[in-house]
């Protein structure tokens, strides 16, 4: 077997993955982030003198997963998360198991590194009324210049971190109150209904983005980052900023976006009655999945009551 380098295996295997990502086998952020990750590995593996993919010892494999980083502000973290570790030994498995699938390496050299532990999950959170009311007020600081009332307003709607995102000024009809998300990788297309909270927030926003522009693109809503990785990130960020301003982030508790999306589904499967409207709204592609965000049971008998 011909060796190879490091920069021409990821060619090869970047290809693989940009394939399973065009038949759903894996998201477009995943191949991002992946590809991401073994340029550095590249760039890492350099500077230790290594060039060729065989040469990737279990050593050089954890030094790279345990190595200093950035954070989203370019700050150096000198020790990474778990969940950052944890992505960076995904990507490189991923990588050396296809890269032995294209027959370009026996390496396997994360076969006996130790897993990374998970901390203990935090107990989610089924949120109220009074904690959304809460979100929205911490959400209003700074606006329109800052993002996070757009943000929560989106989410509100029902769309999902990566449809949020990709949202423009052009998405939005406020006159009609509804806003327009092409869909992402697991969700389709739709339009979506916005509250009288959520257009006035946008409409402030939109008027603030829109000040003093007169060519390019429409901007986008909430996040400016480049790749589809880091807008989703963003999103998630921002909102953990308003969960942690709002005071009902804690150590003890976790807030996070899908949490919203949790509550938008009860609150539109009680004012409709339907999980298909639950399932529409949200952009799923089953009722079961529907059911199990409202916290709803039921059977194809109780959906063909509702729809009645």
């Amino acid at each position: 077997m011909a060796r190879v380098k490091i920069k021409n295996a990821l060619l090869s295997v970047a290809r693989v993955w940009r394939q399973r990502a065009a038949s759903g086998e894996l998201s477009l952020e995943t191949v991002v982030l992946y590809t991401q990750i073994t340029e550095r590995l590249l760039r890492f593996a350099e500077a230790q003198g290594v060039t060729y993919l065989d040469d990737v010892s279990p050593q050089l494999a954890s030094y790279f997963i345990e190595a200093p980083g950035h954070d989203r502000h370019q700050g150096i973290i000198l020790n990474p998360a778990a969940g950052t570790r944890r992505q960076r030994r995904s990507a490189l498995e991923s990588l050396f198991k296809e890269a032995r699938a294209l027959r370009i390496t026996k390496a396997a050299p994360l076969v006996d590194l130790p897993p990374i532990p998970r901390d203990p999950r935090k107990q989610g959170t089924e949120l109220t009324d009074t904690d959304v009311q809460l979100l929205r007020f911490h959400a209003e600081r700074g606006m329109p210049a800052t993002r996070h009332a757009a943000l929560l307003a989106l989410l509100l709607a029902g769309l999902h971190s990566a449809e949020i995102a990709a949202t423009t000024t052009d998405d939005l009809d406020l006159t009609e109150a509804e806003v327009w998300t092409d869909g992402a990788t697991r969700t389709p297309g739709r339009s979506c209904r916005l509250d009288e909270w959520g257009v006035r927030v946008l409409w402030l926003r939109r008027a603030h983005l829109l000040r003093g522009t007169k060519t390019g693109p429409p901007p986008r809503l909430v996040t400016a980052a480049s790749s589809a990785y880091r807008s989703q990130a963003s999103v998630c960020s921002g909102f953990g900023d308003i969960a942690r301003l709002s005071g009902l982030a804690t150590r003890e508790r976790r807030i996070e976006p899908k949490d919203v999306t949790r509550y938008v589904a009860r609150k539109v499967l009680y004012e409709t009655g339907q999980l298909s409207e639950v399932a529409r709204r949200l952009g799923l592609s089953s009722l079961d999945s529907a059911a199990a965000l409202a916290a709803h049971r039921w059977n194809s008998e109780d959906e063909g009551d509702e729809m009645a």
